[in-house]
Parts: C-alpha cells; structure tokens; sequence
C-alpha cells in the first residue's frame, strides 16, 4: 500500500525505514544526558564545587533545549523535520568538538559552554524527532509509536554511562580521596590530567553522529504536513495564546517540567549518593549504579509499552507515581546502601511518563497549524531539568545530607500522581457525557 500524508499530517501507514532511523535518535541524546550525570561527580571533585553548583552542569544542559526549542520549530514548519534533524545532529557534533579546547583550558565555565552548544543542537533534535515519530504513522498508533522509540533512549543512556565509567573515572581510590593526600601543584596537575579524559567519548559520539547525519542527508523522508494552516503565517504571541488557552495543554505542560525534574534530579545525584552512603567505593564502580539505572528503565519502557496496550494509561500511570513516591521516600531516610538499590529501582518506574505526557498534550491542540510549536513548547518544559537539579542540590548543601534531599523528587513522583489522577477523572467525565467507554477514542 501507497504511504499517503492525510489531511492532518499523519501518514496512513508507517514507513519502516524512516520510522526506524528516527527512533535511532533518541538513544544518541540519552548518551548525551547520561555523560552529565557522570560529568557532575568528576566536576565536583576536579573543581571543588558545592552541591548546587555541579548541577549548573544540568542547568546549561537543559538551558539550551529551553532557549532553542522555539528556533527549531520554526524550522520544521519552514523547511521539513529532515532539515531539523540535520541541523541538530550538525550543532551536535560542534558541542562534542568544544570539549577539545575545554579539557585543555580546564574550565568550568568552558565545560559548561560546551555542553550548552550539545544542547541546542538536542532541543533541535527533539523538537523534530519527539512530534516526527508521533506523525510517522496512522493517528490512532500514535502514543504506542513514542513510547517505542523512546524505548531505545535508555539504551544510549547505558552507553553513554559505560563510556563514562571507563574512558573518565580510573581504578583505585576515589577523586576525593585521591586529590585529599596532593599539593596544590599537584592536584591541579592531577586535575587537569582527569579533565582531559572526557575528550574520549565525545570523540567517539562525533564519529556515530556523522553517519547518522549523512544517512538523513541522502534518503528521502515524508513531510507529514497537514494540508490546513501550515503555510499560513503563525505569530509567536498569538501561538502562546492559542496554546495556553487550553487547559488540557497547560497542565501538560507543567507536569512534563515536573517530569523532567524528577528524572533528571534522580540521574544526576544517584552517582553522589553511593559515594555519600558507602565511602570506601570509588566513582568507577559508583557509575555501576547509574548504569543499573539505565537498565532499570529500559526493562521499564518494555513493560509499559506493553501494559499500555492493554490498560489505559492514566490508570497505569498514577499507579506507578504512587509506587514511586514510596521508593522515593524509603530511599530518602533508610541510612544504608539499600537506599541506593531504591534509587535504581525507580527508574523502572520513569518508562511511560515522558512519552505519554508529550503525546496526550500534543493531542489537546486540535488546530494544525499550532502542533509543531506546541511540540516547541513541550521540548521547553524540559527546563525542569535545569530547575529540579539545582533546587536538589542547594537542598544538599542546607542539609549537609545528599540523601535527604532525595524528597526532592519525592515531592515531583507526588504532582505526577497528582497530574494522573485528574487525568484519569477528565477522562472518566468525558466516557461519561459520551457513552464512549474506550478513553482511546480520545485519539483516533
């Protein structure tokens, strides 16, 4: 059968090529954002830096996809999501190439520079892939077509993470420990040593970001525009209007910066609450833990994909958020390594939140010509990744406990229940006044 774009811009059925390559992305940004947690123990240490400060490193990060989120939807709706794509790998590749000067100048400032440039090369990525995959395929598919690309991005995470652990951190004691026993002169040069290690694995994402840029280059992908509003001229105040005129859209909105906040505090701090619980391990086998994580929500993504095609999902969903405030919380206060296991197994948890969200919210913009900057402004709300990990740690260094500002993300797993729950009544009401008793009608 011909694959046809229909009115709305989805296609009628899914090309497998294009879908796949696609949903390859998302694996390469979980290595990006898995390589931060691991930056932010090393950057501690090399730098002597508070809590709160090594999570500026989230704070740039995530700075980026919130300043370029907007840009790149402008261009998919000026050109097509390919050339977003392209663009975003291409922005991509000069952040890792910054990380050459960087490991020399042997900055803070120059690190998180670089990582800024990854940034808004990923918020470009995102902005086109997230709305992409949702499109690449018939309308009513479209919520189990996210969740199984991002299936794959804890996969990129588990890489990213493995090269972290073997090609940054080094056996014997950790950086602390190592650097408390040395001079100034000689911990700097010790410092500046370690600092150079991070070049490895953003020379080896350059080379996988090449080819992948150079296959989007040469094979043809659909345009999936819809045929009403995407040539007409859209103004930025009267799309934020439109937008934030819908309930169902705000909420969504917030509950994915909660998200986000929520995952990315619990990534960032799992590293530095091994070594806070059990000082005698060193950051190598610390980086166990984050990889064990990663693990966790790839397990995880399958298991929602498939209760997701069977139970609705705000249902399975506010179950998990209830579930995760209790590891969450047992995490928080149990003082013992058991504590980190918690930490791990919440991830398990992590697997269908983002990628639901971004879906259902999208859904609420019914006019066409809004859908590519309502993706915009979803890609924007990962600035809770920015927030979430600096509130966590200032929440440390006030406490004087990694552990206990764990409640951080306690309180993020609570709005998140919160969120799907009210979800789940919406939907109940709506059954109600219709007759229709499958909430999925909601999406075909």
């Amino acid at each position: 059968m011909e694959i046809k774009t229909e009115s709305n811009g989805f296609l009628n059925r899914t090309p497998i090529l294009q879908y796949a390559l696609v949903t390859l992305l998302f694996p390469l940004w979980g290595a990006a954002a898995s390589l931060n947690d691991v930056l932010i123990a090393q950057f501690k240490t090399i730098f002597d830096l508070s809590n709160f400060a090594s999570a500026f490193v989230q704070s740039a990060f995530y700075g980026g996809y919130f300043i370029f989120a907007l840009p790149a939807a402008w261009l998919v709706r000026k050109s097509s999501y390919r050339l977003a794509i392209v663009t975003g790998l291409f922005l991509y590749i000069i952040g890792c190439a910054l990380f050459f000067p960087a490991s020399h100048m042997a900055t803070y400032g120059m690190f998180l520079a670089a990582l800024f440039i990854i940034a808004i090369g990923l918020s470009c990525l995102e902005t086109s892939a997230n709305t992409y995959s949702v499109m690449l395929g018939r309308k009513d598919k479209s919520t189990q077509r996210i969740n199984l690309s991002q299936t794959f991005y804890p996969i990129g995470a588990m890489v990213g993470a493995i090269l972290g652990k073997y090609l940054i951190f080094t056996d014997g004691a950790s950086l602390e420990s190592q650097m408390s026993t040395m001079n100034q002169k000689e911990a700097t040069a010790f410092g500046l040593e370690m600092l150079q290690r991070t070049m490895t694995p953003y020379i080896i994402l350059i080379a996988v970001l090449v080819v992948v840029m150079l296959l989007f280059v040469f094979i043809k992908f659909p345009k999936c525009k819809p045929e009403n509003g995407t040539s007409e001229k859209v103004g930025f105040r009267p799309a934020v209007k439109h937008l934030f005129g819908i309930k169902g859209f705000r909420k969504g909105v917030v509950a994915q910066f909660i998200y986000m906040g929520l995952q990315t505090t619990v990534w960032s701090f799992t590293l530095r609450l091994a070594l806070d619980v059990n000082p005698d391990i060193n950051e190598r086998f610390a980086t166990n833990f984050v990889i064990l994580s990663f693990v966790a929500f790839f397990i995880g993504r399958f298991i929602a994909t498939a209760l997701l095609a069977k139970f609705d999902a705000n249902k399975i969903l506010l179950t998990y958020s209830l579930i995760g405030v209790l590891v969450l919380m047992y995490a928080s206060f149990i003082p013992n390594e058991t504590a980190v296991y918690a930490a791990v197994f919440v991830s398990v948890l992590f697997g269908p939140c983002w990628p639901t969200i971004y879906d259902r919210t999208l859904q609420k913009v019914e006019n066409p010509k809004y859908v590519e900057f309502g993706g915009a402004v979803l890609i924007m709300s990962i600035i809770g990744g920015a927030v979430m990990p600096a509130v966590q740690g200032l929440v440390a260094d006030l406490f004087g406990s990694m552990q206990l500002s764990f409640i951080v993300p306690v309180l993020c797993f609570a709005y998140i229940a919160f969120y799907f729950n009210s979800e789940s009544k919406e939907a109940k009401q709506w059954s109600k006044e219709t007759g229709v008793k499958n909430v999925e009608a909601l999406d075909s």
